[in-house]
């Protein structure tokens, strides 16, 4: 019985062989060549290691931000920029795609994601739409009340971002936005892409300033010539500073020390992982070693117990001092599957696996 097992132990380990030959052989015959000529509009980022989180000097970092955890990423490619109009445009072109933003309202659905018993709303308001930044008039003592700023405005989705006559002429070189994280995924899957886990999408806008605030340092003076956010008071006056009231152009500001552009400000970015406000602790007190961490098993968010959320990252031109400073490299946040607004969008990876097949 002893051999026998011993046997088997040793097919085993030839599979295992084998295995390690192939990827070996991946590795060295074609990695280099994939990483020389990388796809079009995409750029390599080496494996490594660092700390995900918020850094010590960090003064506003919020809770779901900490503690720091050592985590480890293998290499892959990323979209140099932000998904753009004309990119998206090419895809819906070719597979006649339908966002969630221009589908009709299924309210079973919907209220699976309320209070139970909450009235369904009038057929008028149950329309196609997305969210719209909106100005107030005056301060906002309570900034934690974004429905102040929010509105659901019908018509309005990635043809039309800034109301229902608007549309994208002229914005071609624009992050695509009213985009939700079904569509982002349709995107991927024509594209041959993914979307990136939260720990590579941080481990590459960190760039080689690990320990850094910002991807460029922690210097908070020169903001506005590094990225498009709200400078002024929010959501009441915009100072234009950086040059622009809502999206930008990509690859306005300077890139980040991968090439990478916009990983702070402009608009939030999908990410693979489910929204958990407790994610990083339990990693924490787990004491293992982290390699290519998936994100939480489950969402938590106690704020939106009805909804499970996935990360975005990157913050967008709506984040302030007062509000989120979300263009920190550690700032994160939860939305929703099936929503969309006018500040999100993404951008996507691929492993030199997906490309080998």
């Amino acid at each position: 019985m002893f051999s026998c097992k011993n046997k088997q132990t040793e097919k085993e380990v030839d599979v295992v062989d084998a295995a390690k030959n192939i990827t070996n052989k991946i590795t060295n015959e074609v990695k280099q060549k994939l990483i020389s000529n990388a796809p079009n509009g995409m750029v390599w980022i080496p494996g490594g290691s660092f700390l995900q989180g918020a850094v010590d000097q960090d003064e506003m970092a919020m809770s779901h931000e900490k503690p720091q955890h050592a985590v480890s990423v293998d290499g892959f490619f990323m979209d140099i920029t932000e998904v753009t109009n004309a990119e998206f445009t090419k895809f819906v072109n070719e597979t006649n795609y339908i966002t969630v933003a221009e589908r009709e309202i299924d309210w079973e659905e919907m209220k699976k994601q309320l209070p139970e018993g909450t009235p369904k709303p009038h057929d008028s308001i149950l329309q196609p739409g997305s969210l719209m930044f909106k100005k107030t008039k005056t301060s906002v003592p309570n900034l934690y009340d974004f429905s102040q700023w929010w509105r659901w405005v019908i018509g309005v989705n990635w043809r039309h971002p800034s109301g229902p006559d608007s549309n994208i002429e002229g914005k071609e070189n624009h992050p695509v936005v009213h985009i939700s994280f079904e569509d982002a995924q349709a995107y991927c899957k024509w594209a041959g892409r993914r979307l990136p886990t939260e720990a590579e999408w941080e481990y590459a806008a960190r760039g080689k300033k690990t320990s850094a605030v910002y991807f460029w340092g922690d210097d908070r003076s020169t903001l506005s010539k590094m990225v498009n956010s709200w400078e002024g008071e929010f959501p009441v006056n915009n100072t234009l500073q950086d040059g622009f009231e809502r999206t930008a152009p990509v690859k306005t500001y300077p890139p980040n020390d991968f090439g990478l552009y916009d990983m702070a400000g402009n608009v939030w970015e999908f990410t693979t992982d489910w929204y958990n406000i407790n994610y990083y602790q339990e990693l924490k007190s787990s004491n293992k070693d982290i390699f290519n961490p998936q994100g939480a098993d489950k969402a938590y968010n106690p704020n939106m117990p009805y909804t499970p959320e996935k990360v975005i990252k990157g913050g967008s031109f709506l984040c302030s001092d007062s509000y989120c400073a979300s263009y920190r490299v550690s700032a994160r946040m939860g939305t929703s599957l099936d929503s969309s607004a006018e500040h999100v969008g993404f951008r996507t990876v691929a492993t030199l696996e997906m490309l080998v097949k």
